[in-house]
């Protein structure tokens, strides 16, 4: 185990830093701009703005680091972090920080690309599942503890952007002291909705949904705790606790899913969510225990759809075509990501703290009955032409390289085999240009 984790432990440690400080950077923004005056829609539209740059820096940033390389551009994604968060401590307002927001989106797009490249450029196909599930778990404890952190100061102040600034910068220091090679180019990722739909309806329409739903969650779960009263310490813990109630649940729920069909497991991983929601709504709970206790059911939930939804599409997906669908499903995420915050902002704006559940209801009670209908008109994938489940972090913090490094042998040699395909087909292309300029022709 040592051995294998020697050769990653600086990216790992790279990647660790920038979830912590991401984890600060996206719950000092809503606790702030609340403290403010900032309308909910106003707080919805920096999570839109968020998931704007981070489905940007998910199609550009692969051509930028394949100008300037992997270390030049995780520097630059990571300095203009660092500067996003101290520009929204200088100015604090809506206007300005939604937009602002936007670049920090996809500066963290690009640099968790980059660290994942890096990792899976490492990771042999032994070594790759064992290498995938600790960087997944150090995400997890790192996200956590940067939201947790809150907890410890006052959200008026500078000193939580600071402390953004700062371990946003730290992040660059492991891969910019590397002596690694330089690893592959980054996947490349086209939304071909067309293709997506084909190999499984209920995966393009459930996963846009389940975007909108924990898109919103993740925005504005700060706002609906302290719109209800909880104290800053409580509202760490509502923003933290859904995230690892949902990594815990992922166990079980995988579990089920490879012996049954996934769709079932969607539609019960929904319904518990609706109970949650339902909860929130109709006890519209103002103490500590209450709202924890509903948090947690509703994070279990939603945070296990997702790797359910993308591991029914792949089990459709043709040979060859895995890592393809598993990026498209996170583009059209990323469509629902934009949509959600903006729409629970309204919904907030309109019903209160609870609108926030208003929305999220909505979005699961669609995925339950289309997903029932097409249980209906479609048999389930036979048991032994399945493939496995995989764990994953918040769909917010995944990009196409994520399905790459947490592929086998079998998705890392057809990574290979489409990256051989691309650049073979680039030689071609300048042999062509170079002799359609050949003076001697």
């Amino acid at each position: 185990m040592i051995r294998q984790l020697l050769p990653v432990s600086a990216l790992l440690f790279g990647s660790a830093l920038l979830l912590f400080a991401g984890g600060i950077h996206g719950l000092i923004l809503p606790l702030r701009g609340a403290q403010e005056g900032f309308g909910a829609t106003s707080l919805g539209l920096l999570g839109t703005g968020w998931a704007v740059g981070y489905v940007a820096g998910c199609y550009f940033v692969p051509r930028i680091v394949g100008s300037v390389g992997h270390i030049r551009a995780f520097g630059v994604m990571c300095a203009f972090a660092a500067v996003s968060i101290l520009l929204q401590a200088l100015l604090v307002s809506a206007e300005f920080w939604i937009p602002v927001r936007a670049v920090s989106g996809f500066c963290f797009a690009g640099a968790a690309m980059i660290v994942e490249s890096w990792l899976s450029d490492r990771a042999s196909p032994q070594t790759r599942g064992t290498i995938f599930g600790i960087y997944t778990m150090v995400n997890l404890a790192a996200m956590t503890a940067g939201q947790m952190v809150i907890a410890l100061g006052s959200v008026a102040g500078f000193m939580f952007f600071a402390v953004g600034a700062i371990v946003y910068i730290l992040a660059l220091v492991p891969t910019a002291l590397s002596t690694t090679h330089t690893p592959a180019p980054l996947t490349s990722v086209n939304l071909n909705l067309s293709l997506l739909w084909r190999n499984s309806p209920v995966a393009v329409v459930a996963v846009f949904l389940v975007g909108i739903s924990n898109a919103s969650f993740g925005t504005l779960a700060a706002v609906y705790a302290g719109g209800v009263g909880l104290p800053l310490t409580t509202i760490a813990l509502f923003a933290s606790i859904p995230i690892l109630a949902g990594a815990a649940s992922q166990v079980p729920i995988g579990y089920l899913s490879d012996r049954m069909d996934r769709r079932k497991v969607l539609v019960g991983a929904s319904a518990l969510a609706l109970v949650a929601d339902l909860g929130f709504i109709i006890l519209a709970p103002q103490d500590r225990m209450t709202n924890l206790i509903l948090v947690a059911a509703f994070g279990a939930a939603i945070f296990a759809m997702y790797p359910i939804i993308v591991a029914h599409a792949n089990d459709h997906a043709p040979e060859g075509t895995s890592i393809q669908v598993s990026g498209g499903l996170l583009m059209v995420f990323g469509l629902g990501s934009i949509a959600g915050p903006l729409a629970a902002g309204l919904m907030m704006s309109v019903a209160g703290s609870q609108g926030l559940f208003m929305t999220t209801i909505t979005a699961h009670v669609v995925v339950i009955l289309y997903t029932l209908w097409r249980i209906l008109q479609r048999a389930a994938v036979p048991e032994n032409e399945k493939g496995a489940f995989q764990m994953s972090a918040p769909a917010r913090g995944i990009t196409p390289e994520t399905a790459a490094l947490a592929g086998g042998e079998e998705e890392a040699e057809e990574l290979e085999e489409a990256m051989d395909a691309e650049d073979a087909a680039e030689k071609a292309e300048v042999q062509a240009r170079s002799s359609s300029t050949d003076p001697t022709e």
